[in-house]
């Protein structure tokens, strides 16, 4: 299941950006240019992360962020603003937000932010550890955590899911367009070679410590996970 996130500015620039970079991800994504709208959406359709701009018109971040703690709310929530003051900062984590992004922002900083958003607020108690293996390349579905011959595998959410399709899919060829209509869906209108991409930076990592390669390429067709089972 997607992770869905609402992000909340009224700067269209930065929500069209972030809606296409997190979509891209692999997130589910939603939008509103004011903290009214924003909370009314958070309301009817709690997100398992909120993106909220510090400065808006209406209600502003702060105000949005204490009013959703107030309600109950344990959602993550990263703070974006143009404003570098300390005593900014502390407001805002004050208020209720997790972490803090000042504008202008690496796009790869926020990613990585969100991440380990999610990551945290999966509680131990409520981690199932279904474990899906393959080799030495294992797994956790629910944790979101991949490990190869005991070492841990940081991944991006496009690179998790593809990872996942083909431990899903042992030893069955996927064609290219099977894959990318799995992961991204039939209305991707990005690179053309975003699949090859994707799969020589999955390589990358999971061949990182290990000569052996799992993700077999299948000329003309398309890739499969196969190699020698211990």
């Amino acid at each position: 299941m997607r992770h869905k996130i609402l992000v909340i500015d009224d700067d269209e620039k930065i929500t069209s950006m972030l809606k296409r970079s997190l979509a891209f991800e692999g997130y589910s994504v939603a939008t509103a240019p004011n903290g009214q709208t924003g909370i009314q959406m958070f309301a009817s359709d709690e997100p398992d992360l909120l993106v909220l701009d510090l400065m808006m018109p209406i209600i502003d971040g702060w105000e949005v962020c204490k009013r959703i703690r107030a309600a109950g709310s344990k959602t993550p929530i990263l703070m974006l603003t143009a404003r570098d003051e300390v005593q900014d900062r502390v407001k805002g984590l004050d208020s209720g937000a997790d972490d803090y992004l000042v504008k202008p922002f690496a796009l790869e900083e926020l990613l990585a932010r969100v991440r380990a958003l999610l990551r945290r607020n999966v509680s131990k108690d409520d981690r199932q550890h279904i474990l899906l293996r393959y080799a030495d390349l294992v797994v956790d579905v629910d944790a979101r955590a991949v490990t190869r011959g005991g070492r841990r595998i940081e991944l991006t959410t496009k690179e998790f899911e593809l990872l996942l399709l083909f431990m899903q899919n042992p030893n069955r060829v996927l064609s290219r367009d099977y894959i990318m209509d799995k992961i991204w869906g039939f209305d991707y209108s990005g690179e053309s070679n975003v699949l090859e991409v994707y799969v020589a930076t999955l390589r990358q990592k999971t061949e990182d410590f290990t000569h052996v390669r799992l993700i077999q390429t299948i000329r003309g067709v398309g890739y499969v996970l196969r190699g020698e089972q211990v």
